[in-house]
Order: C-alpha cells, then structure tokens, then sequence
C-alpha cells in the first residue's frame, strides 16, 4: 500500500478552499473555518482564487517581496496594480487603466472650493440612491493645550458622491489656538477671527446627517439619514463634538480590506496612491481633498460585485449556528468547499450598500 500518496490525499482534503492552508487532521480545519470567516467578500487573487484578508496581503501576494511566483508572473503582464483585478490580455489591462487610475483634485475647481464659505446644507432634498445620500466629511486640526498638541478643528468640509462642496468652512475653536500648524494647514489667526462657532458647525452638520430623523431612529436601511464617509471619523466628530450612529459611518481607517495585514489602519496618502493612483497631502493640506479621495476610495469598495448571499454576515442570527461545536460532527464530514459556502463575513462588505439603494 501506498502511505505517501494516502498521506498526501490526505494533506489535501484538510486544504482550506479559501486561503489554501493545509492542517494534519479535518478538525483542525473546521476550528480555522469557525474562526477564520472566509468569505466572497474577502479580496481574492484574479488567478489562483486565494482569499486574502486585505488587499494589502494581496498585493503582497501579486507584487510583493516574496509574491507566489506563477501568479506575479501572469499578474505583471495582465493585472492592474491599483484595483489589483486580472484581466484577459495586455490590451484589456491597457484599456481598463485609463479608467482606473484616478485623478485627484487639480485647477481652479479646487482651488475655488478653498474660499468662504459653502454652504448647502438643506433637508429633504435627496432620495436614496442620489448624490446626496452619501456624504464625505475631512476636518483639518490646529492645537490648542499649553503645548499645542490637543486637536480642535479649524476648517471642515463635506462633499457629495460627484466631489460637488455641501459645505465648507473655517471654524471657531471653543478654546485659544495656540499652534496653528500652518505649514500643513495653511491657517492663520485672520482665518478664525470672523469664522463660524463650532457650535453652530456641529448643529448644521448633525441636522444635515440625521436628515430629520431623530437620532434614536436611524437605522442603516430605509431611513432618511446619510451614509457619512471619511478617513479617522472618530477622531473628526469627536473634535466636532457631534454624535453619530457608527451603522452609517463608513470608515476607510477601519475598512478591514484597506488596513494593514498587521490590522493597523494605513494613512489616507498611502491608500490614495496605492488604489487611486494619485498624491494628496503634499504641502498644504486641503479638507476638500480629503473626503475627495476618501469618496473614491469608498465608491470603488462599494462597486465590487460580490456574491449575494440572504444573510452575509456571521453575527446574523442565521448565521450563529453554522459552526457551533455542537454540528462538530457534521462539520467534520463536509467538503472544504462546503464549509466555506456556508462561512460567512465578519465584516460589513460595502458592496451591500448598494443592494439597499
């Protein structure tokens, strides 16, 4: 009898149909597949299929230092180093570049989002699905405190899903300002002199968001409220003081595919270069080009076709049992393709909210 080639059969039906680890015995496998949640919503390569956890240990895979060599060598010639999609020939890759690499803010358009004030926060203006039911929001921060490290914003913009200004506008600290940081936001005392409290920013802001809905109401499908994009949210709302449900805040420093394989968030630049193709933050650093480049990062998230699944996620209740110990037994007689269709993500895929428009 051969013991190599049942050993090796063996190694092989314990492969992970997902990321392609390998385990000595089955129940090994099913304990990576309850705590793994492996799903179509994870980034996968165009060429072997294997999922990845972001699409940074993707990348790594395609281009990296140490990529898998029959995939790096087919990606080179066929695949697309921003959206990190593969396609049928040179050509078609030449030809979906053009539309994929993204440019940033440039001209007068920019520059004339720059002055005063804009402001076109109303109600009720918008239906699901138009320009105006996802909205981006960037904050730039001067210092307050003895030695100027504490945060208070100082310039707030929002813009649509079309890059068009809502609203942007110089704020008033409630406290002194004592580093205006002016060689990255280019803020000076004349600035903030005559500018809008932050009071009344937040009160603006947080009415826009809500869209007359009470705050205890909102909920992420069928309501009137806004689906609030950004890069650090937490950090812009909370120097803004303004409360908001974390259902419809869409966060690209805490999107899992755009962080680091370590689960560190990756700076706004960084993912602006790496999957849009152009700089921002160089010198003087513009609101407006913020919740640009994170409404594009966003949108090309939101525009994956994934498969659908009735519920797809593993906190949903229908979902909680799949992997439960006591189906150990069962778990351990299915298939590694079979325990992968019945896993599900343990994220939220923005690829849904366009399935709630």
């Amino acid at each position: 009898m051969d013991y190599s080639r049942l050993e090796s059969s063996e190694t092989l039906r314990n492969k992970c149909a997902a990321c392609y680890r390998q385990f000595n015995k089955i129940e090994h496998l099913v304990e990576h597949m309850r705590t793994s949640y492996h799903s179509s919503h994870e980034p996968s390569c165009g060429i072997c299929k294997k999922h990845c956890r972001s699409f940074e240990s993707l990348r790594e895979h395609v281009i990296g230092p140490l990529p898998k060599q029959e995939c790096k060598n087919i990606f080179s010639s066929r695949g697309c180093k921003y959206c990190l999609s593969v396609f049928d020939s040179p050509y078609t890759l030449r030809l979906h570049q053009d539309r994929c690499q993204l440019s940033g803010v440039a001209g007068l358009i920019g520059r004339f989002g720059n002055l005063g004030i804009r402001d076109n926060l109303d109600h009720g203006n918008y239906t699901r699905g138009s320009s105006g039911q996802t909205v981006a929001l960037a904050c730039k921060m001067v210092g307050g405190g003895s030695d100027g490290s504490l945060d208070l914003c100082a310039r707030v913009c929002l813009t649509d899903e079309y890059d068009n200004i809502i609203f942007h506008t110089y704020v008033k600290p409630p406290m002194p300002v004592t580093n205006y940081r002016y060689e990255t936001t280019g803020i000076r005392p004349e600035y903030l002199r005559d500018a809008m409290p932050q009071r009344q920013v937040q009160r603006k802001i947080q009415d826009f968001l809500c869209n007359g809905e009470p705050m205890w109401k909102i909920r992420p499908r069928a309501g009137k409220a806004r689906i609030l994009v950004g890069h650090g949210l937490d950090h812009d709302l909370d120097s803004l003081q303004i409360e908001y449900p974390a259902v419809m805040m869409r966060d690209t420093a805490k999107y899992p595919p755009l962080m680091k394989t370590s689960k560190l968030s990756n700076s706004l630049k960084y993912l602006t270069q790496a999957y849009l193709g152009y700089d921002i933050q160089s010198g003087i650093q513009d609101p407006y080009e913020d919740c640009v480049a994170t409404m594009k990062l966003y949108m090309r998230m939101r525009s994956q076709a994934h498969k659908i699944d009735a519920y797809p996620l593993a906190t949903d209740p229908q979902n909680r049992n799949n992997f439960a110990s006591w189906r150990q037994g069962e778990l351990e007689r299915m298939s590694p393709e079979q325990m992968l269709d019945i896993s599900r993500s343990d994220f939220y895929c923005w690829c849904l909210d366009c399935r709630d428009t």
